[in-house]
């Protein structure tokens, strides 16, 4: 992909970002890119400078990427962990239960093997890991 800085007829200035710069200009041509400020399908490339990114800055964004990604999946477990119910190995029938109305709608996890998961997805009753974090071990 490639971002291009964009200008319309009336000087609004945007970005747009396209597959190639033949995909830009086949969009135009065919009035696909319109300014999001005035609507103006009179859209030109501006001048641009080219962003060089050096590997240092690269393993910086991606650390804190990583760092992002883990606290939000702790807060995820937490959120669970604290409002839900632990039912442990019971964990598909109770699912099953909730799906089926046979018992209180209310948010649990636990523990369920494989075949138990495969089991319940087949049913469409929607089930999602909880993540095990490497702060875990610690």
């Amino acid at each position: 992909m490639i971002k291009f800085s964009l200008r319309c007829d009336k000087d609004h200035e945007f970005d747009g970002w396209f597959d190639s710069n033949a995909g830009f200009e086949q969009q135009r041509k065919r009035g696909f890119v319109t300014c999001p400020h005035c609507n103006s399908p009179r859209v030109e490339k501006s001048l641009m400078a080219p962003q060089v990114t050096t590997a240092r800055q690269s393993e910086a964004a991606l650390a804190e990427t990583r760092k992002q990604v883990m606290a939000n999946l702790k807060k995820l477990r937490d959120v669970v962990t604290e409002k839900g119910e632990n039912v442990g190995s019971r964990f598909a029938e109770e699912a099953r239960k909730i799906h089926y109305g046979e018992t209180t709608n209310r948010l649990v996890y636990g523990e369920a093997n494989r075949e138990q998961v495969e089991g319940l997805i087949d049913d469409g009753i929607a089930v999602a890991p909880l993540p095990v974090l490497p702060d875990d071990a610690n």
